[in-house]
């Protein structure tokens, strides 16, 4: 399976599928590039990622092991070029291949994609990058046996004086051969069961689990049996036999001993059993929408998952909001129509608007069908038929789901019921997620009233700040930055992390801010202000500890006081673009320890020197070495132009993404001092030199 980026969005699109069948391929046909799944893991992290057996499929990639619950190994492996990604790819492997990829193997897939890389970077640069098309192109595997018509008329021969059934289904379960023994066994002609799925046509092979033993011969390659019963009592052994282009059957009387799965007697219930691949799919969307956080994660799933697995060409989302009907998300349908839609009443004769009022799905299979039950329908989609089903939450409606197929369908019960289980889900989903936002839009607008929303304007000293939340639970934490002018020639710069992610640790964060800022007023040294806002939280007791670095710039003689509360060492990087951690006396966490003690440090800080503090999310990780990891972004800082804090500060920032995943806040402060002389010295040629005065020589403040 070959994927794609789209310019401008963060989604694999699948474009290129060999040796399986589209359908089940189906649930990946749009991969988003944060999802854990391998491909995106590959491309994301720019490495290969290998699996080397079912265990570690299910413990690694749950999603993918309940979907696929098969014996196969994969590889997935980014196509990058630099830093630029283009897409992945993905390979799947027998269990008989050894348990780890050769090195002649891997080269051949690194190579490969190398080559990819290149070919898309120059049609990029060309300017004719690759179309994503709507639908993934099928490659058929290389055969190199040539046909034979000599040998060909008389393997057709030998089958027919075979006396036990035999037929060949392509990768897509659809039969392309039955010798007449073979369709005697199964009670139909040959020329019903050609093209077909065998269990679409017959109706006693409507079990999800016979279905499932072809995925199994499709994905593991393995030989694969079952057994069932054709009507009224007939036992029948089916013994699959797969490989790169297709499935051999093989077809026997069964004893009545027979392992494997077997079908009860009697005629099938009219109820039409759903296939093993609509359950798979139902199971991949459950889980996936298990993770979605925001309104948005659910809309991108749902289209992601259904278009592609279950058939509709389009999809709407619509959810209740103040007595209107609103477009939450869609897809395959125009802006246009979508916005022709877009807040109707609940008072509106239109189908989605009865299917939450009533609380009952519609199933349309044709527009006359529609037009019916709604008489003012009009038809503007092109579409052949539609569904429409209410999202309800314990009885309560949230909305509705439209979907529209570019072709007649009947909706049979058994699909009536699957959809309907689908918009449930997809409610529940709904219902979780605007819940999640609404507290997400609460903590972040309590983050932005706690952290300064500029810096100040400091002469001399040029800045820039960034916080990113660790993007779980409700994306707020105790991270903190500040930049305090203390007096016409000296800032403060403050970085901090409270422990936690919570409201509380937000509302002590800001505690400390306001206590830091209180002693930087009263003109303290920073390790004055750590002792001191150290012994405020003790008396506090929050139970939380409070991490802190306090760096007091001096512009007039270019020097740098800090202090340290277990906080990751500042970096300076030095006018010649040399760049070393500064060596501080270590200090307790506030709120520790209330007679702790904090020493101040003093270092040069001249003109063109650049001093990075930052919290531990930007250098921390599981399984990373601290020291290693301070002294990667020590390196590039290094390599940074300084003469652009902002973009300074982006490099890094990518930077620790790439490098491994992070789970905590960043906070990062940037201070680059811009100019040789104090920028509070006047202009004149005569100015003192006495240390601590900036007057003018002849003026009053210098008499002063």
């Amino acid at each position: 399976m070959v994927y794609l980026l789209a310019p401008g969005e963060r989604v694999l699109h699948l474009v290129l599928i060999s040796g399986v069948s589209r359908r089940i391929a189906a649930p990946w046909a749009r991969i988003p590039l944060d999802a854990t799944i391998p491909v995106a893991d590959a491309v994301r992290h720019r490495r290969l990622v290998w699996l080397g057996h079912q265990e570690d499929v299910a413990r690694r990639y749950p999603r993918l092991g309940i979907v696929l619950p098969y014996d196969f190994m994969l590889a997935a492996a980014p196509i990058a070029s630099g830093t630029t990604a283009y897409g992945g790819v993905v390979l799947l492997w027998p269990v008989w291949h050894p348990p780890h990829l050769s090195p002649a193997e891997e080269q051949t897939i690194t190579a490969g994609c190398r080559r990819a890389a290149a070919f898309l970077r120059q049609a990029a640069d060309s300017g004719r990058p690759l179309r994503i098309p709507d639908e993934p192109r099928r490659l058929p595997p290389p055969d190199p046996r040539e046909a034979d018509p000599v040998q060909a008329l008389a393997a057709l021969g030998f089958t027919r004086r075979l006396p036990v059934g035999c037929c060949a289904l392509d990768l897509d379960g659809r039969l392309t051969f039955i010798n007449p023994a073979g369709t005697e066994l199964v009670g139909a002609a040959s020329a019903s069961l050609l093209g077909r799925r065998p269990w679409e046509v017959l109706p006693w092979l409507r079990d999800p689990v016979f279905e499932d033993r072809y995925r199994a011969a499709v994905v593991a390659r393995q030989p694969t049996s079952f057994t069932a019963t054709r009507p009224p009592g007939t036992r029948l052994s089916f013994q699959l036999y797969p490989d790169d282009t297709g499935i051999s059957v093989h077809i026997s009387p069964a004893a009545e001993a027979a392992a494997g799965p077997a079908a009860a007697p009697g005629h099938p219930s009219s109820a039409e059993p759903v296939g093993a691949a609509a359950l798979y799919h139902l199971t991949h969307v459950a889980t996936a929408l298990a993770e979605a956080a925001g309104v948005k994660d659910v809309v991108e799933l749902a289209a992601d998952q259904i278009v592609p697995a279950f058939g509709p060409k389009a999809l709407a989302l619509m959810t209740v909001e103040d007595g209107r009907l609103r477009i939450t998300g869609d897809r395959g349908y125009s802006a246009e129509l979508m916005a022709h839609f877009d807040a109707a009443s609940l008072t509106s004769d239109i189908p989605a608007v009865h299917a939450v009022t009533t609380g009952a799905p519609g199933f349309f299979p044709t527009f006359a069908d529609l037009k019916r039950a709604h008489p003012p329908a009009v038809h503007l989609d092109r579409m052949a038929s539609w569904a429409f089903l209410p999202l309800t939450v314990s009885g309560r409606p949230v909305g509705s789901m439209v979907l529209g197929y570019d072709l007649p369908r009947a909706f049979p019960p058994a699909e009536r019921a699957l959809l309907t289980s689908l918009a449930g889900l997809i409610a529940q989903a709904l219902d979780r997620a605007r819940l999640y936002d609404a507290k997400h839009a609460l903590a972040h607008t309590l983050q932005t009233a706690l952290l300064p929303r500029t810096l100040p304007h400091v002469p001399g000293l040029d800045t820039a700040a960034r916080y990113k939340p660790a993007g779980h639970g409700m994306d707020i934490g105790g991270d903190f930055y500040d930049l305090i002018r203390s007096t016409p020639t000296t800032a403060v710069a403050v970085i901090g992390d409270v422990q936690g992610h919570n409201t509380t640790a937000a509302a002590l964060m800001g505690q400390v801010r306001t206590a830091v800022h209180a002693h930087v007023t009263a003109g303290a040294s920073p390790g004055d202000i750590l002792a001191r806002t150290n012994r405020l939280l003790v008396d506090l007791s929050p139970g939380v500890f409070v991490s802190c670095l306090i760096a007091r710039l001096d512009l007039t003689h270019h020097r740098a006081q800090l202090a340290t509360a277990g906080h990751p060492p500042a970096l300076l990087r030095h006018p010649d673009g040399r760049t070393r951690t500064v060596p501080l006396s270590p200090g307790l966490l506030l709120g520790i320890d209330p007679d702790a003690d904090y020493p101040t440090t003093d270092i040069p800080f001249p003109p063109g020197a650049l001093l990075a503090l930052y919290t531990d999310g930007l250098v921390e990780s599981p399984g990373t070495d601290i020291d290693h990891a301070t002294a990667a972004l020590a390196g590039q800082l290094d390599a940074a132009q300084p003469e652009d804090l902002n973009a300074v500060a982006e490099a890094l920032l990518q930077h620790a993404e790439r490098s491994a995943p992070r789970h905590d806040d960043i906070a990062l402060l940037l201070i680059r001092v811009t100019s040789a002389r104090s920028p509070f010295e006047e202009s004149s040629p005569l100015s003192c030199q006495r240390q601590g005065c900036t007057a003018p020589l002849g003026t009053k403040g210098h008499e002063e």
